[in-house]
């Protein structure tokens, strides 16, 4: 197939284009540069079956396609707060413009949304029924009511156009080429130990994550987009630690006498992360299957070959 992938030279979508490559799709990667990087996709460029189009999805753009993974948004804290006016556009012109695509086309979109619509959620673990508890007019409310608009116009243009969607609910997801920079706890904490700087927990560190290997999340995204089902969907794995266990892995498989130091929790942190996955179980059957350990031992690897840090 043809397949278009927005947000492609990020981390997740350079994964997910990967896997498209090797089964042999044609595939079209969209991409800004904002928070993506060439490097994710170098070795795809001037490959018959790959095509690179630098673009803004805020602006429309006209192709033929069969399929739509739409990626593309800012996923970390430190990013989407940067410029919160653009994240926001993004997640509503940007999906309006891909989804227009997608009715011009005749082509199956999937949504990538986040566990970020639940909010600081009031039920754990998180069912795809439970509607949230997220504040409109905080600082991460650009991501968090962006997705949630994202998911609101997939399903009327569904509903009012019969576009062929599929919602996937992405929980925490790491692994190599996560940007040491982003922000988000495990490349934090890989970042640090590697610098030899203090490990930085926010908060008490009591507050809890759930975990998914990038290829896990791959994988999921996959079964979705080929099954029959809309979603949304949970796409996560439901290994539920403390950001304060996460750190003392961390730092206990690169340099044990790292300081751990605490700092103030920022504004609508989450307590708590998990996903319930019966959904993405019975009707993708799917599930993760790299462990926390497995999934750290090789994004430390990747970081310390790519920050130059010697094992």
């Amino acid at each position: 197939m043809r397949i278009l992938v927005t947000g492609g030279a990020g981390f997740i979508g350079s994964h997910l284009i990967e896997r498209l490559m090797k089964e042999q799709h044609e595939v079209i990667c969209l991409d800004n540069f904002y928070t993506g990087t060439k490097s994710n996709i170098s070795k795809w460029l001037g490959h018959a079956n790959f095509e690179f189009i630098r673009h803004d999805i805020t602006e429309p753009i006209r192709l033929e396609v069969d399929r739509i993974y739409h990626l593309a948004c800012p996923a970390s804290p430190v990013h989407y707060q940067a410029n919160p006016i653009k994240t926001i556009k993004v997640s509503f012109l940007g999906t309006s413009n891909m989804l227009g695509l997608a009715k011009r086309v005749k082509a199956r979109f999937l949504m990538a949304s986040t566990s970020e619509v639940y909010g600081d959620p009031d039920i754990h673990p998180q069912p795809e029924s439970y509607h949230g508890n997220v504040n409109p007019i905080g600082i991460r409310s650009c991501y968090d009511e962006g997705k949630r608009i994202s998911e609101t116009l997939s399903f009327d243009y569904h509903r009012q156009h019969g576009v062929e969607i599929r919602v996937a609910r992405i929980f925490n997801t790491y692994g190599p080429r996560m940007l040491e920079n982003d922000g988000r706890v495990v490349s934090n904490f890989i970042a640090q130990s590697l610098q030899e700087k203090s490990l930085t927990v926010y908060g008490d560190g009591s507050q809890t994550r759930s975990f998914c290997y990038v290829t896990d999340q791959v994988d999921g995204l996959m079964k979705l987009m080929d099954g029959d089902h809309t979603g949304p969907i949970n796409i996560g794995n439901p290994e539920e630690y403390t950001i304060l266990q996460l750190a003392e892995k961390v730092r206990d498989k690169i340099a044990p006498d790292r300081e751990i130091i605490f700092k103030p929790l920022p504004q609508d942190d989450p307590k708590q992360r998990k996903p319930d996955i019966t959904k993405a179980k019975t009707l993708l059957n799917w599930q993760p299957t790299v462990s926390l350990e497995t999934g750290l031992t090789e994004t430390i690897a990747e970081f310390r070959q790519r920050l130059g840090v010697p094992a």
